[in-house]
């Protein structure tokens, strides 16, 4: 090996991106409609498929798919083609996508009869577990899709919380967090996914009565999460004083509600603990301090903060 490579080689043990998930491709072969799809499972290889072979995953977790966004991967893929094929994997006498539906959706855009593709042999669990990966990796989901795959890998797969975050890199309490919006209304869920109110909107919403109501009120009004947290707090005790309501919580340490609100949104974003040590007043000196707990959410934290391509 030269050094060139070494030196640009990923440290051995870090991380669980795609390229670990799913191997390297080397070169490209046609599959046609001809074609056995068993023969071309377990491949590594880039082979050129017909579009017309390939379907999607029912339990992909990605569902809202925006359509300017769509239509301009669509024509810089009718300009250029597909750069970087999809994961398939043999079923139902053709292809189902494993990764890669944005691209395939925009293929068919650009009226393309056939795209590159991978083709591997995956069961049931882990095409989910690569789907979700792929899309978290990415920052493509929701919070509402990341946490109905969640709920999916747990309740028909088996995972534990600790299991899913060694695989997609985040902390055990910020899968439990997702999992909980989902107890709230479908309204509510909703406008998460739809982006009219944030994560940290819906989580203070959590167990509120008519909560929707509740949601409507932070959307009409541009509350912060703050905002809408102090509302909460004040409607839990019954209306009482306004200033008592709003009281900031601490962090154990008397810790600014404005300091532990930030902390909490960086939290929400990258999926760990996130500590903010401020400087006294009048000096912007401070520390930010990322806790992780396994070498692959290292890896993820560094690929995002690097911006290095996944």
């Amino acid at each position: 090996m030269s050094e060139a490579t070494k030196a640009t080689k990923r440290p051995h043990g870090l991380g669980r991106g795609l390229s670990a998930l799913l191997g390297d491709a080397s070169h490209e072969a046609p599959v046609s409609s001809g074609s056995s799809t068993s023969a071309a499972a377990n491949g590594r290889a880039v082979q050129s498929i017909e579009i017309a072979l390939i379907h999607p995953h029912p339990e992909q977790p990605r569902r809202h798919f925006d359509d300017g966004a769509l239509q301009e991967l669509a024509d810089s893929i009718a300009q250029r083609g597909v750069i970087q094929p999809i994961i398939v994997r043999a079923h139902g006498g053709g292809f189902q996508i494993v990764a890669g539906e944005r691209r395939w959706r925009a293929a068919q855009r650009a009226q393309l009869h056939r795209i590159p593709a991978i083709v591997r042999d995956f069961n049931e669990a882990e095409t989910l577990e690569i789907a979700l990966v792929e899309n978290i990796q990415r920052e493509d989901l929701n919070p509402i899709e990341e946490a109905e795959a969640y709920r999916k890998l747990i309740g028909e797969f088996g995972h534990s919380q600790e299991a899913l975050g060694r695989i997609v890199g985040k902390s055990r309490s910020h899968i439990a967090n997702l999992i909980r919006l989902l107890d709230l209304p479908m309204g509510v869920q909703q406008a998460v996914m739809e982006q009219r109110i944030s994560m940290g909107h819906a989580r203070a919403l959590i167990g509120v009565p008519d909560c929707e109501a509740l949601a409507r009120q932070v959307e009409a009004k541009g509350l912060s999460v703050r905002d809408t947290e102090k509302l909460v707090r004040k409607m839990r005790k019954g209306g009482g004083d306004s200033e008592t309501a709003a009281a900031p919580r601490s962090g154990g340490g008397g810790k600014d509600a404005d300091i532990a609100a930030l902390e909490q949104h960086l939290a929400d974003i990258l999926g760990l603990k996130v500590e903010i040590g401020h400087g006294e007043a009048g000096t912007a000196a401070g520390t930010l301090t990322l806790r992780y707990s396994t070498l692959d959410q290292l890896d993820m934290l560094c690929q995002r903060l690097s911006g290095e391509r996944i």
